[in-house]
């Protein structure tokens, strides 16, 4: 490490910490760096994993369309060689997505699984909420697609993230020059015609223990989302975020640390009373 050969191609991958896995998969636009404030407030007990999803930043951009189902297989390489073993897995916006669908196709890879506002528009499609974030989305992808990155990036920041006027007034150059580097990469995600949905009735026999969480300062489409995947997971437990948004890692480090580790110890406890249980049976 830091690079890694995953599914024939240059991975960024970081490694810090010792004790339970935990791998932080980004979102669009992003990178490994996104998780710096939340990493800084993980306690020790913890090994977290974090890397640059292929097409951003330091990992290999492959030629040609490329499709979510690649980046489930490169989430599932790096559970399986670089966590070595079922992990806790983290995962915001579309790498909230991907985590998802990595549940729904390996679960024997998680021991838990927690979401942010995924934007599995196809969950609700019908949803003002959700058609008013399509509508707010076409005009980045026209600018993309026209080659104005930074109009595509400044567009997406302000109407989805960050507010109005958070380009000029609040984002740091730094994530600025994330938001323009990665740009082609968010126009090739929304070409995928799989992007923005999930096979629910696969995504039902995950048994592991599941957090959904929400900022109440979001769009009410990612709530619709979150309603539906909360109705496809009974078991799972909610959480909605006072004051925050779509970045919690960013905006409420150490709320969002709380919360997580919190859910962490509680799915320990749960693995512990689960593997008593079958001791219980098999001496019977």
């Amino acid at each position: 490490m830091p690079t890694v050969n995953i599914n024939g191609l240059r991975i960024h991958v970081e490694s810090a910490g010792e004790g339970e896995p935990v791998v932080l998969v980004h979102g669009s636009w992003g990178d490994h760096l996104n998780w710096d404030p939340l990493v800084a407030e993980i306690p020790e007990g913890f090994r977290v994993i974090r890397y640059d999803r292929r097409g951003h930043s330091r990992s290999e951009r492959p030629p040609g369309q490329g499709s979510v189902g690649e980046d489930v297989a490169d989430l599932a390489a790096i559970v399986e060689t670089v966590a070595r073993g079922p992990a806790h897995v983290v995962g915001n916006s579309f790498g909230a997505s991907i985590a998802l669908r990595l549940a729904a196709s390996r679960p024997e890879l998680l021991r838990s699984l927690a979401v942010h506002e995924p934007p599995l528009w196809e969950l609700a499609p019908d949803e003002p909420g959700v058609r008013s974030l399509d509508d707010a989305v076409r005009p980045v992808l026209r600018r993309l697609a026209a080659g104005d990155w930074e109009g595509g990036a400044r567009t997406f920041a302000e109407a989805i993230v960050f507010g109005p006027g958070a380009w000029d007034a609040g984002m740091p150059d730094r994530l600025k020059a994330t938001f323009l580097a990665n740009a082609p990469t968010f126009l090739d995600e929304s070409r995928d015609p799989e992007a923005y949905g999930i096979d629910t009735a696969r995504l039902a026999a995950f048994t592991e223990p599941t957090l959904l969480s929400a900022g109440d300062r979001s769009a009410p489409g990612f709530h619709a989302v979150i309603e539906r995947l909360a109705a496809a997971l009974p078991h799972a437990e909610r959480a909605m975020m006072a004051e925050a948004g779509h970045v919690p890692y960013a905006t409420h480090p150490a709320e969002y640390a709380a919360l997580l580790t919190s859910f962490w110890a509680r799915s320990a406890g749960r693995r512990r009373s689960r593997g008593a249980g079958a001791a219980s049976v098999g001496a019977a």
